[in-house]
């Protein structure tokens, strides 16, 4: 009983918290250049004219005139100097956001490393006191920058990246725009000297602005927000009322024929509902690799090529329990829709000699899984 009372006041003492901290609003984009910055600032001067009490805290305009332009007017907490190996340095001064209070503040350059002797490592460290300050930001950042991308994007790149973020200060986000542009916008911006100065121009095309790898990151961007989208509603809207997203189970045996033509019709179902799906393949004693025969074997991997090749999830479960392994299939992936073949399929079969299709039916029946016998 103490454990549940303690519980529920942590769990109070959460929502607390939660309420009490700051918005955070992150602007990403595939690459530098394709405008995080710029929107920022338009962003401020919009809240501005609204009456919000918005400041900047730390912006970087790498010498864009445009984006410099977009400075006036915008009020600018001051930085904090640090002397650092003999040099004046700049850094943002969080304690001085956090007594000053404005409403918005607005951090660019989330993933820098700041200054050694720092209260902190990282500009991300500094974001999150400032949130828990009950202040509002509004941030920015590259997606190469993002941890768990880090070795993929350097495979893309060839540029090891050495200031990343963690992932869940993305997680922390209360809102994530993707700041978009084609591969031949980007690279126009570039030569037009929008980015770089003349000088870096030649070098950047060489490197980095190609187009096969803005393709590469720009598709990488748009995963990660609508990740970002789908957590959002899992965790805010409760379940009794999210809308049904449409997810397809195609459950296929050794039987081939019938097994493509379930892959296939399943594939079209999914398509028309632009919706995931996976193949499900439950492998019974009967079926393990020393007493199948060869030729359903490769038809087995045939089958699985092609269910890839179409666009699913192909998920092997070795069990004799084949209903039980279709239903909690089904829950697990929150699957609404079951495609099984005609009767004579060999899972059919399975199904009906041991007696608990009734059960598949009686399981499905109190839940919204539609069960599709396919012909």
């Amino acid at each position: 009983m103490e454990e549940n009372k303690s519980g529920s006041v942590k769990d109070f003492l959460d929502l607390v918290k939660r309420s009490r901290r700051g918005k955070f609003k992150v602007y990403i984009g595939m690459s530098a250049g394709v405008g995080k910055t710029y929107r920022m600032l338009q962003e401020s001067h919009a809240l501005l004219k609204n009456g919000i009490d918005l400041q900047i805290g730390y912006i970087e305009t790498h010498n864009r005139l445009e984006t410099h332009a977009l400075l006036a007017g915008v009020p600018v907490i001051p930085r904090r100097k640090i002397f650092y190996k003999g040099k004046e340095l700049e850094e943002m001064d969080v304690q001085g956001i956090i007594n000053i209070h404005p409403e918005v503040v607005i951090v660019d350059e989330l993933a820098h490393t700041n200054i050694e002797g720092s209260k902190n490592t990282k500009r991300w460290q500094d974001v999150v006191d400032i949130l828990e300050a009950g202040i509002s930001v509004i941030s920015a950042v590259n997606i190469q920058h993002l941890e768990s991308m880090n070795e993929e994007i350097e495979k893309i790149t060839g540029i090891p990246i050495t200031e990343r973020i963690p992932d869940k200060i993305l997680e922390l986000a209360d809102e994530i725009v993707n700041i978009d542009l084609t591969a031949d916008e980007l690279i126009d911006r570039l030569k037009a000297g929008k980015i770089y100065d003349e000088s870096k121009i030649s070098r950047a095309l060489d490197n980095f602005f190609q187009s096969e790898k803005i393709l590469q990151l720009r598709e990488m961007a748009l995963k990660e927000v609508a990740h970002h989208v789908e957590r959002k509603i899992s965790i805010e809207i409760p379940k009794q009322i999210k809308l049904r997203q449409e997810r397809f189970m195609a459950c296929i045996s050794t039987n081939n024929k019938t097994a493509k033509i379930v892959i296939r019709k399943t594939a079209r179902l999914a398509s028309y509902y632009r919706s995931p799906w996976i193949v499900l393949y439950v492998q019974n004693s009967k079926e393990s690799g020393d007493r199948i025969k060869l030729d359903l074997q490769r038809h087995l991997i045939n089958n699985f090529k092609l269910a890839t090749e179409l666009g699913a999830e192909v998920i092997k479960v070795k069990s004799d329990d084949v209903t039980g392994t279709i239903t909690k299939m089904a829950d697990e992936k929150e699957i609404t829709t079951i495609c099984i073949g005609k009767p004579h399929l060999n899972l059919f079969q399975v199904i009906m000699r041991t007696a608990i299709f009734n059960q598949l039916l009686k399981h499905i029946s109190t839940t919204e899984t539609d069960l599709v016998i396919l012909s």
